[in-house]
């Protein structure tokens, strides 16, 4: 059976400047993300991977290339095309949270959907609470929680509109040990029990490993995918593009 596809780019480039301050964030990236599937973008500091993940989410245009979400183009879309598309096909999870202090958690969670005026289904958003674990926390403030309960209110929100794909940068990275791991249990979850589609930017090999792939950058360009990641391997890889700054 063919698999389908949430995201995906062809010849993708993206540069800052000109000239000699000219700099080259992405080099012709091709890229693929299937329906269903947990990827992890790693490379090392100033790789792209941030501005591949800003462009595949249609929060950056690229110089070049072009961009899809599922069989939609995203480049050249209107702005307000954009933001409708963003708005109901795409969930996003970052690493400050983003939550609206004066709101409660589900108010939070629903958010979403009721900028966007649709209908909440309160048995999906009801399953989503299940799964993130906050069925005892819906009225409380973003205040009352810990960093690692928060977090899970960010990702809730991001599956509560049940998108074609969510785009997670580094979602650990405010997080304690415990906290990351339960966060990245979650994401996990998600894949295997509600069909979700993540892509996840991280520094982080132990982050990475729970992905299904992962794959590297070096100058804009992916050099290396690994299938299967163990926190030992995603080290080694990212130890030897940091050395040699060249292809693995």
């Amino acid at each position: 059976m063919k698999t389908s596809t949430a995201a995906s780019a062809s010849n993708l480039s993206k540069t800052y400047g000109e000239g000699v301050t000219q700099v080259v964030a992405l080099d012709s990236v091709a890229i693929r993300i299937a329906t269903g599937t947990f990827t992890a973008i790693m490379g090392p500091s100033g790789s792209g991977k941030s501005t591949l993940m800003h462009c595949l989410a249609g929060l950056d245009t690229p110089t070049s290339g072009q961009a899809w979400i599922g069989d939609t183009e995203i480049t050249g879309l209107p702005d307000d095309k954009l933001t409708l598309l963003r708005r109901e096909r795409v969930g996003f999870v970052f690493q400050a949270f983003n939550l609206v202090p004066t709101l409660s958690v589900l108010e939070n969670i629903t958010l979403p959907l009721d900028i966007a005026g649709a209908a909440v289904d309160r048995s999906w958003v009801d399953e989503v609470i299940t799964t993130v674990g906050l069925a005892d926390r819906l009225a409380h403030r973003p205040a009352e929680l810990s960093g690692g309960q928060r977090q899970r209110v960010a990702c809730a929100r991001a599956l509560a509109t049940r998108p074609a794909i969510i785009f997670a940068d580094e979602p650990t990275g405010n997080l304690d040990s415990r906290s990351g791991t339960d966060i990245l249990r979650l994401l996990r979850r998600g894949v295997d029990t509600l069909d979700q589609t993540i892509v996840m930017v991280t520094h982080d090999p132990v982050a990475a490993s729970y992905a299904d792939r992962v794959l590297m950058l070096a100058d804009g360009r992916i050099v290396h995918e690994i299938a299967d990641p163990t926190p030992g391997l995603v080290h080694d890889v990212l130890k030897r593009l940091d050395r040699a700054g060249t292809p693995c």
